[in-house]
Formats: C-alpha cells, structure tokens, sequence
C-alpha cells in the first residue's frame, strides 16, 4: 500500500504540473534519474513522452528492463535506459536537453546533494520542470512516534539522518533548505505536496482495500497532500522547481 499511495499521489501532481506548464498533447522529452523499477518513467511513455531512465543499480535496472519488455514496440521506442550514476549527468547529456527532470527517492542517498542538484537544473530547456521526491526532515519525529518509539522519537527532533526500512542509513531534507537550494540553482519552487500523510506507518506487507475504499484513501491523501498543516507533516514531499 506505501508504495502504491506514494506513486500514484507523485503521478497525479506531476500530470498536474505538466498540464499547467505545457500544451496538451505536446511530447515532452523526461529524463528520470534513479528511476528505480521504472514505475513512473513508464506511465510517462505511455502517455507519449519521450523518456530516458538513469539509474545506477544493476538490479533495479534489470527489472525496468523486463517491465520494459512487456510493453508495445511504440512505448519501447519512445524509452532508453541507461546505467549511470545522478551525479553525473553531465557526462550523458547536454545541458538544457530535457522538459522535465524527475528525481524521485534519491536525495535521501546522497551526502551533499547540491552539487548534484545543480546538475540536474542543467538538464533542463528554459521553462522546464524539475520533481524532487525527498524524505520530510521537518516530520522524522512521526514515524517513531506513532510506532511508540519515543527515545527515536525525541532524537529525530535535532537530526536529519534516520534508518530506513531497509535498514540503511540515509538522511532527509527539509523544505526550507531546499528552497533556498532550488532558488539558487536558478530552478525555484514553484510547487509542493505532502505524499503518505496518512499511510507511511502501515505494514510493509498490507494489502491494498478493494477499489471503492482505495478511491477514498487516495482521495484523503491527495487532499491531505495539498492542505495546511497536514501536508507539512507527510513522510515525504514532493517538491516542484521551475528553470528559469
């Protein structure tokens, strides 16, 4: 179910960046850095854009790949993968070669992130749109604090390092930071949501409800993700910077 609510909240207000930004029906040309499995790149696709898919894991690539595959020879035309690190893009394409950067779960992985950051804005044409999904360092204090965790609870005030469910040592960011860091890129915020307000501390295992009852959970969420003060609690945020 988390990953269900976090993909399909991140399409809804990316499609509604998109549409707001650029004529219907125009292909856009979408570069996906970290693109995990594939998940968005591929919707993209088959909504008839053009899309590259950047990723640095053998295994994830492997499995975008297969679900690549399984697609019509015009959606497999209209993609390419590559393996590469975020980092450096400049070393695959030109600047201002794309409409839209997606990065999407990555930032928590990375140390210092500017750098990379600014090389993303690079990618982008004037006008283009660049969609951060990061890990809410203004909410750490939730997820420990709904399971009864309060000595995590209390330490996750003052830090932005966590573990994640995967046991890895990662950190998150916090909107403030990086707006500051969008505008300096010369890529300012110009939207945000809250993604998973509700749902970050189901089980991993939960199944998803029957459709009617999904409907209604996505609807709350959705809403949640665009209200005050909810939205600032959200595990995640996804953050929308637009190339000046």
């Amino acid at each position: 179910m988390r990953n269900t609510v976090r993909q399909e909240l991140v399409a809804r207000q990316l499609d509604e960046q998109i549409t707001a930004r650029y004529p219907v029906g125009q292909r856009l040309r979408i570069l996906d850095v970290g693109m995990g499995q594939g998940t968005q790149a591929l919707r993209l696709a088959r909504a008839g854009h053009t899309v590259t898919g950047l990723e640095s894991e053998p295994d994830m690539l492997r499995v975008a790949r297969e679900s690549l595959a399984t697609e019509p020879a015009g959606i497999r035309e209209r993609v390419r993968l590559i393996e590469g690190d975020g980092r450096e893009t400049g070393v695959h394409f030109l600047p201002g070669s794309f409409d839209v950067v997606l990065c999407h779960g990555v930032l928590m992985y990375v140390p210092e992130p500017d750098a990379m950051l600014a090389g993303l804005a690079r990618m982008l044409a004037p006008g283009g749109l660049l969609s951060l999904l990061v890990r809410n360092g203004d909410a750490l204090a939730m997820r420990p604090a709904l399971d009864g965790d309060w000595a995590g609870a209390l330490a996750a005030f003052d830090s932005n390092t966590y573990t994640n469910r995967l046991g890895l040592p990662v950190r998150a960011d916090r909107l403030d930071a990086l707006t500051a860091t969008l505008a300096g890129i010369a890529a300012p915020l110009h939207a945000w949501y809250g993604v998973r307000v509700f749902t970050d501390n189901v089980p991993v295992e939960c199944e998803l409800p029957a459709a009617a009852e999904l409907e209604r959970l996505l609807a709350a969420e959705d809403r949640a993700g665009r209200t005050e003060p909810y939205r600032r609690v959200a595990a995640l945020l996804h953050l929308c910077g637009v190339r000046g």
